[in-house]
């Protein structure tokens, strides 16, 4: 008896010993993206992966095979080796029975009745007005624990080819900061509010590591969407079709996993998938009460360069039996690619989540957004102050003490959370972190600050057919001096013209929250004939202005003006000036008009410009108003009036201009822009101030000897003045798609362009003495641009037909270099 008992615990013990448990994941061979709830057989038993594509097996070693299969897919058959330890399944598709991947029917009910009733569960539509207070903190770190503290060794050979053993202390280095602070964190504390109509944000509390003040366009940064009932989300600074949406449920598939209970509701938990799985990486679990279809809880996530991991909660407010925002956690780490992401001026390496073993400290860098609501109040009287304002941030803000924190600090700061503010400050201070934002905002503009006076980096050195080049100085002063007036000013000669230009400007802010300056200037200057100006057009820095480099025709004008500047209205800009200018032609030419001829002439004019976004986001800081959130269309109108014999003036005409920019994203990363533009000059006009529609090509004999730099939106195989017009309508139309790796650094950015004009000219008599032609037959150009296609040069390649195009055939065509400038801000 006593024999047999041995016998038995020996062989438990042995059964034990053979038995193991083993962890893997079933991900696509293609695009590397977890395949959930596939079905794992081994040993006669079957589990499901999880959502993740993760599962964990009984291991007995007994030489049978791991079955995995999955409608859509080749089934899989793997046999374990003796040393596994992680076992990563990559099954691929199966194409001849893709149909069999449907939505079940009562899945796709389920998402029908949540979209159908979401005017019944979606605060914004069930709730009168609404407000509650929100505590949102961005924290950028790593597990210490995850990192290895192992001083590896490098072997390098010098520049006469001896070997040398280098110690790496890379990772020590980093486990050992990381045990005292994280890398990065911000916090802010906001009130939304909702009125019936519109929803505000308003900063109560902001503080960012390493800053004395916040960044205010990090501020208005929308980096996960608060609602998922919208026809589209946000998730960093994209857009996408939302799953949970009609729109959305053409695009995916949907199966229901199981019915649980949150806050003690059955919920029914769905998942989805896209069902095109190359190009669409957003899959996720949504949780639909089973009685009211509202959203209990979401999980979004999103595989490529970087992995998104989004986590909506809700609670449910039993009165007004609605699930409302509770939680909303957001988490983005290293994809399965080599490519960094950049936040906040900083490149930050995220770590890959699929297999999890041998990799550097840097590729386990994480951030984490958490935002949490409170002091939620339903239905309630609720006055929006200033409603055309989406983000408020008063000054008052910006300087809460560390006690305001304090209530905040039990929950979620920790003991390294307070030393990343003590250290970062100090950082800052050494490295002048804040200075160089300052610096990249201000040279993005097309300045560089130095002591009280941004200098105009625009002004430095130019060129063009009249003046050769022009050097010269230019600047503002800044906030250093005051607050409330600057100066303005430029000098500058031309080598082949042998003549200086020079201008100054003296502003007055009237009021800092609209951003309204009054502003009077003097210039001396050159200006390109027929050109066409908005006054309320922001003028970007470019490291060289192409088009005028091959201009020959300009007039000089002595120019006085008084002109206010203000962003008053909503979402507009506004400009509007009187001015009396001396112009010269620098050209031969002689406008007549009745008995009398004019080669130099006198204009007293008056000009309104309105810029207006009507769907772009504004935010209102303490330094002004910023359009945080460009949104299309984009319209600009201005009325340009002179008027006869006022202060000696000559002429009496007016000018109306206009134009609508518009621009759609697509899901696929595609972009497509159109401009419409026109114009109207009637009245006594001469040459000078009609339209020229911005040609950029040169009157030669070969393509080669055409070759310049394109211009943004010219057209590109128009020669120089060679069209006039009193009116004229211009449409385009550019296609960009993403991005084509042909090569290492090689990524050009393709684009296909079409551009169309037509115009007509009154009174072609009065201007005597330049040789030009009409547009009445209309004008068309296309063309392919490839541009950034190596450290920003890229080429462009256009095609002039229809009625105006030239009889040889190489006249037509028009070859450019391109030029991208990414400052890197």
């Amino acid at each position: 008896m006593r024999n047999l008992l041995l016998a038995f615990f020996l062989l438990i013990c042995s059964a034990m010993q053979s038995q193991e448990l083993l962890q893997g994941q079933v991900i696509d061979i293609e695009t590397t993206v977890p395949i959930s709830f596939a079905k794992i057989t081994y040993n006669n038993k079957t589990i499901l992966s999880d959502w993740e594509g993760r599962f964990t097996l009984e291991i007995f070693h007994n030489k049978k095979p791991i079955v995995v299969t999955y409608k859509g897919y080749h089934d899989k058959k793997h046999y374990l080796s003796p040393d596994e330890k992680f076992l990563l399944i990559r099954m691929a598709t199966n194409y001849t029975v893709k149909e069999e991947l449907l939505s079940e029917d009562k899945s796709n009910g389920i998402i029908r009745k949540l979209v159908e009733n979401r005017h019944k569960n979606q605060p914004e539509k069930a709730f009168k007005s609404f407000q509650y207070k929100n505590y949102e903190s961005v924290l950028v770190s790593a597990n210490p624990d995850s990192i290895s503290s192992k001083i590896d060794t490098i072997s390098k050979r010098n520049l006469f080819g001896q070997r040398r053993i280098k110690l790496d202390s890379v990772n020590y280095k980093f486990k050992k900061i990381l045990k005292k602070q994280h890398i990065y964190q911000t916090e802010k504390v906001n009130q939304i509010q909702f009125d019936g109509k519109t929803t505000k944000e308003t900063v109560i509390a902001s503080r960012m590591a390493g800053f004395k003040k916040p960044i205010y366009e990090y501020l208005g940064l929308n980096l996960v969407s608060y609602s998922l009932y919208e026809n589209q989300i946000e998730i960093l600074e994209n857009a996408m079709k939302n799953p949970l949406s009609n729109s959305g449920r053409r695009l995916y598939y949907y199966r229901i996993v199981d019915t649980v209970t949150v806050d003690k509701r059955q919920v029914y938990r769905v998942y989805f998938q896209p069902k095109k799985l190359t190009t669409n990486r957003l899959r996720g679990l949504v949780y639909v009460d089973t009685e009211n279809y509202g959203i209990a809880k979401a999980f979004f996530r999103i595989y490529g360069v970087v992995n998104i991991n989004a986590t909506f909660n809700y609670t449910y407010l039993k009165d007004q039996k609605i699930w409302f925002p509770k939680r909303r956690s957001f988490n983005v780490v290293k994809g399965n690619n080599t490519k960094d992401l950049n936040i906040l001026g900083g490149t930050i390496k995220f770590n890959s989540s699929l297999e999890g073993i041998n990799q550097d400290a840097s590729d386990r860098i994480f951030m984490k957004l958490e935002s949490t609501p409170y002091d939620i109040e339903i239905n309630k009287s609720t006055i929006i102050k200033h409603p055309q304002i989406k983000i408020d941030v008063p000054e008052s803000g910006m300087s809460k003490p560390k006690e305001f924190w304090k209530t905040f600090q039990k929950d979620t700061l920790d003991i390294r959370r307070i030393q990343t503010y003590t250290s970062l400050d100090s950082l800052s201070e050494a490295e002048k972190i804040e200075h160089r934002l300052l610096l990249g905002r201000k040279i993005i503009n097309g300045y560089f600050p130095i002591n009280v006076v941004d200098v105009d980096l625009r002004s430095i050195i130019k060129y063009n057919n009249y003046e050769g080049f022009r050097l010269g100085l230019g600047g503002v002063t800044n906030t250093k001096l005051s607050d409330k007036y600057k100066i303005g000013g430029f000098v500058a000669y031309g080598f082949k013209d042998d003549k200086f230009k020079y201008g100054i400007t003296p502003s007055y802010l009237i009021d800092k929250e609209t951003n309204t300056w009054v502003s009077a200037s003097y210039s001396d200057d050159l200006k390109e004939i027929g050109q066409i100006d908005f006054a309320t057009e922001s003028k970007r820095f470019k490291i060289y202005d192409p088009r005028p480099i091959n201009i020959s025709t300009f007039y000089n004008h002595k120019t006085f003006s008084t002109f206010i500047e203000s962003k008053y209205f909503d979402k507009t800009e506004t400009y509007f000036s009187f001015s009396r200018s001396e112009i010269q032609p620098l050209f031969d030419y002689t406008f007549k008009l009745n008995d009398d001829s004019y080669t130099n002439y006198n204009l007293s004019t008056f000009q309104f410009s309105l810029q207006w976004n009507p769907f772009s986001t504004y935010m209102q800081t303490p330094t002004g108003r910023l359009e945080i959130e460009k949104k299309y269309p984009k319209l600009s109108f201005q009325y340009t009036k002179s008027i006869s014999s006022l202060l000696g003036s000559d002429f009496d005409f007016s000018k109306v201009d206009f134009r609508v920019a518009h621009e759609i994203p697509h899901l696929t990363g595609h972009t497509t822009s159109f401009i419409l533009q026109g114009g109207f000059a009637f009245g006594e006009v001469p040459l000078t101030n009609l339209y020229s529609v911005a040609p950029n090509n040169l009157n030669k004999d070969s393509l080669l000897k055409r070759i310049t730099f394109a211009g943004k939106n010219s057209f590109e195989t128009m020669f120089f003045n060679e069209f006039f017009s009193s009116r004229y309508s211009s449409f385009q139309v550019r296609h960009t798609f993403n991005k084509i790796s042909l090569a290492n650094r090689i990524n050009p950015l393709i684009s296909v362009v079409t551009r169309m004009a037509i115009g007509s000219l009154d009174y072609p008599e009065r201007h005597i003495g330049f040789a030009y032609k009409t547009l009445e037959k209309g004008y068309i150009e296309s063309g392919v641009e490839a541009n950034s296609i190596y450290k920003g040069l890229g080429l462009t390649f256009f095609f002039r037909y229809g009625p105006n195009g030239l009889p040889k055939f190489e006249d037509n065509l028009a070859l450019k270099i391109s030029y991208t400038l990414n400052l890197g801000f």
